[in-house]
């Protein structure tokens, strides 16, 4: 099964939680995101760290310490976030490199492997966080509304 890591899941929640109260001057301290996505604060905190080394994130320390994003959250794709903590995407282990497989040249299925990752690979570099933001505002203004609770 192909599956992304927990480490990447939560990765990418914490990114689109700074790219959801975006602001370029907006610090989010690690326990407010890590209440907010749900995630141990520890892991979180060790995700951020790792986010911070990829250049996704830039952290502050004292009182009003926290993090920011480097860029803005519409130059930021999904792919670039999930490569960063999981490595790059392959579908299997016969498209890390040609030659990998001794059967790359003769395998039908290697030729429905190679297009079916381009394509998740492209689709993931486009979509965006800032999209994803107003997607999950809107998800949540309707579950809100929806459950009577605030709008």
């Amino acid at each position: 099964m192909f599956r992304l890591s927990r480490a990447a899941e939560y990765g990418v929640r914490g990114i689109l939680y700074l790219a959801s109260n975006y602001s370029e001057d907006k610090v989010s301290v690690i326990e407010e995101i890590s209440k907010a996505q749900d995630v141990p604060l520890p892991y979180m905190a060790k995700l951020f760290q790792t986010l911070a080394r990829k250049g996704f994130v830039k952290s502050f320390k004292g009182q009003k310490g926290g993090f920011v994003l480097t860029r803005h959250p519409k130059e930021i794709s999904l792919l670039e976030v999930i490569e960063a903590m999981e490595g790059p995407i392959f579908l299997n282990v016969c498209l890390f490199h040609e030659g990998y497989c001794p059967r790359d040249k003769v395998c039908s299925v290697h030729e429905v492997w190679a297009e079916a990752q381009k394509r998740l690979v492209d689709y993931l570099r486009g979509c965006n966080f800032a999209e994803m933001a107003i997607s999950a505002a809107k998800k949540t203004k309707a579950f809100n509304q929806k459950k009577g609770g605030p709008k």
